[in-house]
């Protein structure tokens, strides 16, 4: 799901995050290769208040100064993972069992690479989704992207 230069930033990033309570839901880099934007969306058990974005603002660009992970500038953001929240490890495929989300594939699986459903968990290392009435297990290794569809009870 991450690319190398990622998956490389957040190995660099996850022993702080860990010793400071904070997980980091994922990592990416956006943008063009001369201006590239770092978004780095963190989470802790009781959310994820602007202090805390502040504080981790602070280490994890002190980390990045220390990677220098690009020759010139780049933009570094820290985010709460929102309403839409990111799905990356198998840990959070199996947390959030029940929720509605959309799995996007690397390659197609039975002539679709895109699927919307509740999200039934993990068995072994297929992400397994209910999409209209039928369970479709997704390789865990296929999906590219995977997000939690955010719902709003406006009662």
């Amino acid at each position: 799901m991450l690319t190398a230069k990622e998956q490389k930033l957040l190995d660099a990033l996850e022993p702080t995050a860990a010793a400071s309570g904070v997980e980091i839901v994922t990592l990416e880099i956006m943008g063009s290769k001369k201006a590239p934007t770092i978004r780095v969306f963190i989470d802790t058990e009781e959310g994820v208040s602007f202090d805390e974005l502040a504080s981790a603002q602070v280490w994890i660009n002190r980390i990045m100064d220390e990677i220098d992970p690009f020759p010139g500038a780049y933009m570094l953001e820290v985010s709460s993972p929102g309403i839409d929240r990111p799905l990356r490890t198998k840990e959070h495929f199996a947390r959030f069992a029940g929720e509605q989300v959309v799995v996007k594939t690397s390659s197609p699986i039975d002539g679709r690479s895109s699927f919307t459903g509740t999200l039934e968990g993990m068995e072994g290392d297929d992400v397994i989704v209910e999409v209209d009435g039928s369970r479709i297990a997704i390789g865990y290794s296929l999906i590219k992207r995977a997000h939690v569809v955010g719902a709003v009870d406006f009662s």
